[in-house]
């Protein structure tokens, strides 16, 4: 790891840097403590060994500086100091996070590092472990799109940047009209199975930049901002014909027989009063009429 040294001492630097080296680290020196901000802007370093007594950090208030920056990632503060203050190690109020008393031994300081290392090991982790809850949280775990809260969240924005641009907006609604048959006939695995095959076309298909969402147990819903009517109606025939095409069956081979629906909601003007909840009824509404017209057909709502 790199570790950035800011140290005047030349005794106390040499002995942090033979300890370093003999641990595999690479040292970073700084002589003031702009020239440390700087490298700590650039990314240089996480870890930052700083004599209060040697350099300008005190008068500079270098900790202070560090904290209120608030980087992308945490840096790891050892202080060293003949005598701690009451705020030098307080990380809630700005401190350091561990103190070094002098004179320094290679291994008194080897054992700090080590606790400050596992400590950034750790908040590693767990900042990993956050995101992979947010993840998890936003996403339907059978399909990978968007959970309905999710959704919902993502439609939100999309219905208020619309309002403030006074630009229309479209939902397109495709559901699986037979999915319980298939489940009761096919078993739930196999019915999950071409849920998941479904998602990934509904994906392949869509724009880059469109949110899939799964809305209950076969309902997909993708909201299209600046787009309306025929094109829309386009966007979902091509999901459809996309489905149709991917042949989806069972483990012997046979076609999985899917009764597809599609509908399209268009809201021309997007004012105070449009909620997605409605467009969501909407769909439903669209999708319901689609069930009476010919196998395929787009049946579209304009509002």
């Amino acid at each position: 790891m790199k570790i950035l040294v800011l140290d005047n001492d030349e005794v106390e630097r040499s002995v942090i840097q033979q300890t370093l080296q003999q641990d595999g680290h690479e040292t970073i020196l700084a002589e003031n403590s702009e020239d440390a901000m700087q490298l700590l802007r650039e990314g240089e370093a996480r870890f930052v060994i700083v004599n209060r007594e040697t350099t300008d950090a005190g008068e500079a208030h270098f900790v202070q500086r560090v904290r209120e920056a608030q980087p992308p990632y945490y840096i790891y503060i050892l202080l060293i100091a003949s005598k701690l203050e009451d705020d030098d190690v307080a990380p809630s109020r700005g401190g350091a996070d561990d103190y070094l008393h002098k004179p320094i031994t290679p291994l008194e300081l080897r054992s700090r590092l080590h606790i400050g290392l596992r400590m950034l090991g750790l908040r590693d982790h767990l900042v990993s472990a956050k995101g992979a809850l947010e993840q998890t949280a936003m996403f339907d775990p059978l399909t990978k799109v968007l959970n309905e809260k999710a959704f919902l969240a993502l439609s939100r924005g999309e219905l208020e940047r619309a309002r403030r641009a006074q630009s229309p907006l479209s939902l397109v609604a495709i559901e699986v009209e037979n999915y319980r048959e298939i489940a009761q006939q096919h078993g739930e695995d196999t019915a999950g199975d071409a849920l998941v095959l479904i998602a990934q076309t509904i994906r392949e298909k869509s724009r880059p930049y469109d949110g899939v969402g799964r809305v209950g147990e076969s309902l997909f819903l993708i909201p299209l901002p600046g787009v309306i009517g025929q094109d829309a109606e386009k966007i979902a025939a091509r999901i459809l014909k996309g489905i149709q095409s991917a042949n989806i069956s069972l483990l012997d081979g046979t076609a999985l027989d899917l009764k597809l629906g599609a509908g399209v909601v268009t809201v021309m003007r997007v004012t105070a009063a449009t909620e997605i909840e409605m467009l969501v009824e909407k769909g439903h509404e669209a999708l319901a009429a689609a069930r009476q017209a010919a196998d395929g057909q787009v049946y579209a709502v304009f509002l």
